[in-house]
Formats: C-alpha cells, sequence, structure tokens
C-alpha cells in the first residue's frame, strides 16, 4: 500500500483511546523514498496541533542534527512515531497502545523500505531494538534486525533537559550519515 493511500485510512483510526483527545493524527512525514527512518514515540501539544511529526522545540533540535548530518526530512528522510495521536499530557505512550498502533508503522515501513531506522528516545527504542535497551549506554550502536540496521539514540527533548548528552546524541547522527554512505545511499 502506497504511503499516501495508507495515511488516508490512519486519519479515521479509532482503535485506542488516544483517539477521543487528538486534535490530528501525525502519520509522519519527509521523503517517501527515504533509505532512513526516523521512529519517535508519540506527538507532544504542537505536534498534535500542527499534525505533523516533531515541529516543537525537540523538532527544532532534531533538524539541527539532521542538517549537520546531511539530512533532511524534505529530501532523504522519513519520520515518524510509534503512536499517531498524542498522549493526555505528553506522557509515554502505554504498551497497550504502541500495540494498538503497531500495524500502522509496520505499514509505514514496508512502504518505505528503509535500510537504516534510528529509534529517538527510549520507547521507540525498546519497542523495536529490545526491551532492556539503554539510551545512556547502547546509544549510536547499530544493530541488525530483518536485514535493517537499527540505531537508538538519544531523543531531542531530553537533550534539551540535559545539554550534557548533545554531543554524544550529535556524534549518532553523524554515525547515522556515515553509516548511510557506507551502504551507498544517496544523500
Amino acid at each position: 500500500m502506497e504511503l499516501s493511500e495508507l495515511e488516508k485510512k490512519c486519519l479515521k483510526c479509532e482503535k485506542c483511546p488516544l483517539s477521543q483527545g487528538r486534535t490530528n493524527v501525525v502519520f509522519g512525514e519527509g521523503a517517501p523514498g527515504a533509505k532512513i527512518m526516523l521512529v519517535g514515540e508519540g506527538p507532544g501539544e504542537n505536534e498534535d496541533l500542527q499534525g505533523r511529526p516533531f515541529v516543537g522545540r525537540s523538532g527544532q533540535l532534531l533538524d539541527k542534527f539532521l542538517e549537520a548530518a546531511d539530512l533532511s526530512r524534505e529530501k532523504n528522510v522519513y519520520i515518524a512515531n510509534m503512536v499517531k495521536c498524542r498522549p493526555p499530557k505528553n506522557r509515554d505512550p502505554k504498551p497497550e497502545e504502541q500495540e494498538l498502533c503497531i500495524d500502522w508503522l509496520r505499514a509505514q515501513f514496508k512502504a518505505i523500505r528503509p535500510r537504516i531506522i534510528v529509534c529517538v528516545g527510549r520507547i521507540s527504542a525498546q519497542r523495536l531494538i529490545g526491551a532492556d535497551f539503554r539510551v545512556t549506554k547502547q546509544h549510536g550502536e547499530f544493530v541488525e534486525k530483518n536485514g535493517v540496521l537499527m540505531m537508538g539514540t538519544y531523543h531531542p527533548a531530553a537533550i534539551l533537559r540535559n545539554p550534557n548528552n548533545k554531543e554524544a546524541a550529535f556524534a549518532d547522527w553523524l554515525a547515522v550519515r556515515d553509516k548511510a554512505r557506507e551502504l551507498g545511499i544517496e544523500l
């Protein structure tokens, strides 16, 4: 299924209680042919209002990291989230909410066919890489799963709260760029 068709279906989703409090479904955005896909946890307030992922202060920082690593949502990255609707008060998405929403993400993977998936933050890294994943210890490490390289990194919101990790997070994005080049992915 093409992304545009998938998005139309997702916009009507009411599988879980998160759909009741949303302003907008935040399906995802970026280059549909991207070989690098970013997966966050879920929309925050700004994302819910605009219907776009990573558009608040965290998104501005993410865009700076991406730009410095020759990456951008316009040309070579696709950005999605574990859940497509904002959890109340920006809390972490509950496992049951992730479970009800995971088929949308799987369909996005199938449509995009990324070669690299970057898990942005603990929630997506623990769901997609491994339940015991620790961002502070394992960020920047690539793991191959089903022929796709996956890496977890710090969520930009965590960097805004603790700027001491900014250098390490930046190094992770440079590692994504370098791995993409190594794989022959055009940037």
